[in-house]
């Protein structure tokens, strides 16, 4: 699907490269999310490291969700200021960021806050507190969390965070590696690790642990996690976190369901700076504002299917266009569609706002790196 390039009024007064998030569709977006889970606000745990800006967390607590996950101290703590009442902060945690977790924790008594461990001793830092703990397994990309068939250890840990009196607060199994899966055999393979999953809850059950909940699913494995139904046997919430359809990039739209409702809602807004060749500009949105993390090219440029970006530098982004083409001049506007929009948003220390295609304002992005590594 072609996308066209927006209309926004006052676009020329905007300093670029600039991160330009529109509100309508990010309204979309969440409806469509919410529409996709059967209107259960309570079944979406969306990962923040993609909204980034309070207003947007806010944005989605307002929609009804007041549950999340994500991946710095910096993320969990506006998640608690924003409104949430349940965060999990699903990244490994070590001293002395344990002590920034406690602090948090301690300073929202309202606001459940969880962490993932994955041994005994990752429980130490916990203990004596109020901070609930998140079984961390391993899907299948081998990152982080327990081995599957090691059954008799995570028995053994979920029996150790009972006779701690910590609260388990349930499985996470975040299976991100569906992103590589062939179209035509990812829903068998997502599902394949559901079933593993489910015969894991089921024997923890039988063995008197109670499994309140189970996190899986990021924006690749969302679609075909929504065709699986089995965890609600149990009597077991099946929470799914996905974050980047809160924005959405280029990878995501060929991901998520056709005729859904996604559609972008954050873009960079760039200029041609420079004509160095007959068939090449270069535009000012290098890798520290679009990421490149997913490889080239890191965007698309709306309107302009036959413009190819290629490998930027810190603050470049060379394009080609056809042999013969007509070169854009110096100076005219761009709109970029991320491939990874998730490090692209914490490229900008602000966001320009917009809604009915007009300016609305200028928001930091909150949640932008992370908490001072000293006091």
């Amino acid at each position: 699907m072609e996308l066209s390039a927006p209309l926004l009024k006052g676009a020329e007064a905007i300093r670029t490269p600039a991160l330009v998030i529109d509100l309508d569709a990010v309204s979309d977006n969440i409806g469509a999310t919410l529409r996709l889970l059967g209107n259960q606000p309570d079944r979406w745990r969306p990962h923040l490291k993609t909204a980034k800006l309070g207003l947007i967390m806010r944005t989605l607590v307002e929609r009804g969700i007041r549950q999340a996950k994500c991946s710095t101290t910096l993320e969990l703590e506006t998640a608690c200021k924003v409104g949430y009442a349940d965060v999990l902060l699903a990244y490994p945690v070590t001293e002395p960021q344990a002590e920034m977790v406690r602090r948090i924790a301690g300073a929202f008594p309202a606001v459940r806050v969880s962490v993932l461990v994955e041994n005994a001793a990752m429980l130490t830092p916990w203990r004596g507190s109020r901070v609930g703990v998140f079984i961390d397994l391993n899907s299948g990309m081998d990152r982080t969390g327990m081995l599957l068939d090691g059954y008799g250890e995570i028995l053994a840990l979920a029996m150790e965070i009972q006779a701690a009196r910590l609260r388990l607060a349930g499985l996470h199994f975040y299976d991100g590696h569906a992103n590589a899966f062939a179209a035509q055999d990812a829903e068998r393979l997502v599902h394949a690790g559901y079933d593993r999953l489910f015969e894991l809850v089921r024997r923890l059950q039988s063995d008197g642990i109670e499994i309140p909940e189970v996190v899986t699913a990021g924006t690749p494995a969302f679609p075909h996690a929504l065709r699986y139904n089995r965890f609600a046997d149990l009597g077991v919430l099946h929470r799914n976190s996905p974050g980047t359809v809160v924005y959405n990039d280029r990878k995501s739209l060929t991901q998520l369901p056709a005729g859904a409702g996604y559609r972008p809602a954050a873009l960079v807004l760039s200029r041609v700076v420079s004509l160095p060749g007959p068939s090449r500009f270069c535009a000012d949105a290098g890798h520290k504002a679009v990421s490149a993390d997913a490889g080239v090219p890191t965007c698309e440029v709306l309107g302009h299917p036959d413009f190819l970006p290629r490998q930027p530098s810190e603050e470049h982004l060379p394009i080609d266009v056809p042999a013969g083409a007509l070169l854009p001049a110096r100076g005219d506007l761009l709109w970029l569609l991320a491939s990874h929009i998730c490090p692209t948003v914490n490229n900008f220390d602000h966001a320009v706002i917009v809604s009915g295609g007009a300016i609305q304002g200028i928001e930091r992005v909150t949640a932008r790196g992370r908490h001072a590594p000293l006091e």
